[in-house]
């Protein structure tokens, strides 16, 4: 079994990719007015994600909204939520998968080919979310450089990448390292980790005397 440092090192870089997600889904931040136009001063800066619109003004002041229709939402945006809100509820179930079986937990101390099993499919589990969020950010950002380069988009209309998805990317990147690190937990087949009987030798023994009675 991989050596507990290891797969602490794993788990750590799990949950911190997984909060990133997490922070990502929420922030509205994803893509955010562009300024790209002839126009240099601009009172009003707006901000989209995946749940609400922002406006920010020139004073400081930040109004948001939240999206009133689901269905009146463009569909890399209905992906984007479902992909996201995926990998939050995986990050959840690896987390818990993940720590029964890690080396300093009791959970499965009695086989411990099992216990590294039981790590490595957290770790998977780590990286099916990280995958999600992965698919979720590269598929937003996609149409946010089309719509940028598409000539039939007013100027006023296009968007530039926000904060939340770079974030989204750095988490998703944390959450492929981790559980790439937590899978190295996943025992071979040469039989390795397996209790060695105790009291026992390793070839046949002589009969006793009790025997020939």
């Amino acid at each position: 079994m991989a050596h507990g440092g290891l797969q602490g090192l794993g788990l750590g870089l799990a949950l911190a990719g997984w909060g990133a997600l997490l922070a990502a889904t929420v922030l509205p931040q994803w893509q955010v007015s562009s300024f790209a136009g002839d126009s240099i001063i601009t009172a009003v800066a707006t901000y989209q994600g995946l749940w609400m619109a922002c406006a920010s003004q020139s004073t400081g002041q930040l109004q948001c909204k939240t999206f009133d229709s689901i269905l009146a939402l463009p569909g890399y945006t209905q992906a984007a939520r479902a992909l996201m809100v995926v990998s939050g509820v995986l990050g959840l179930v690896a987390t818990g998968v993940a720590v029964m079986g890690m080396k300093c937990t009791r959970c499965g101390e009695d086989d411990p080919r099992r216990k590294a099993g039981i790590a490595a499919a957290g770790g998977a589990l780590f990286i099916l979310s990280a995958l999600a969020g992965l698919v979720a950010c590269s598929w937003y950002g996609h149409r946010i450089v089309t719509n940028f380069y598409d000539p039939t988009v007013p100027v006023n209309a296009k968007y530039e990448f926000g904060a939340a998805i770079f974030l989204g990317w750095a988490g998703a990147a944390l959450g492929l390292l981790g559980g790439a690190l937590l899978t190295c937990s996943c025992p071979g087949h040469g039989g390795h980790g397996q209790p060695y009987p105790r009291g026992k030798a390793a070839g046949p023994q002589p009969p006793g005397n009790r025997e020939y009675v």
